[in-house]
C-alpha cells in the first residue's frame, strides 16, 4: 500500500480506509493523533496513560466483594465515632 484517498466532509471529516486502520490496529471509538512533519501529516494511534496502566495493579480478590468492602467501612466509620464520641 503505497498511497490511499479519501474525501473530506464539510465538517472536516475524512474516512479512514479499512487497510490502514487494519496496519494501525484501530478500532472504532480509538483516538488518533495528527502530526504535521515537513508539510505531510502522519496519523498514529494515540495511547491513553490510564488504559496502558490497566491490570498494573492486582485486585485483592475477584470479583470484589461489595458487601464486605462496604460493611467494613460502616464498622471503620462507627469505630471512630465510638472513639470521638
Amino acid at each position: 500500500m503505497n498511497q490511499t484517498e479519501s474525501r473530506m466532509t464539510s465538517k472536516g471529516q475524512v474516512t479512514i480506509p479499512a487497510e490502514i486502520r487494519a496496519r494501525l490496529g484501530l478500532k472504532p471509538r480509538d483516538r488518533v493523533r495528527f502530526e504535521v512533519v515537513d508539510g505531510a501529516v502522519l496519523l498514529r494511534p494515540a495511547h491513553s496513560a490510564i488504559l496502558d496502566g490497566y491490570g498494573a495493579v492486582t485486585p485483592t480478590s475477584r470479583p470484589e466483594d461489595w458487601s464486605a468492602v462496604r460493611e467494613a467501612v460502616e464498622e471503620a466509620i462507627a469505630d471512630e465515632a465510638r472513639r470521638e464520641g
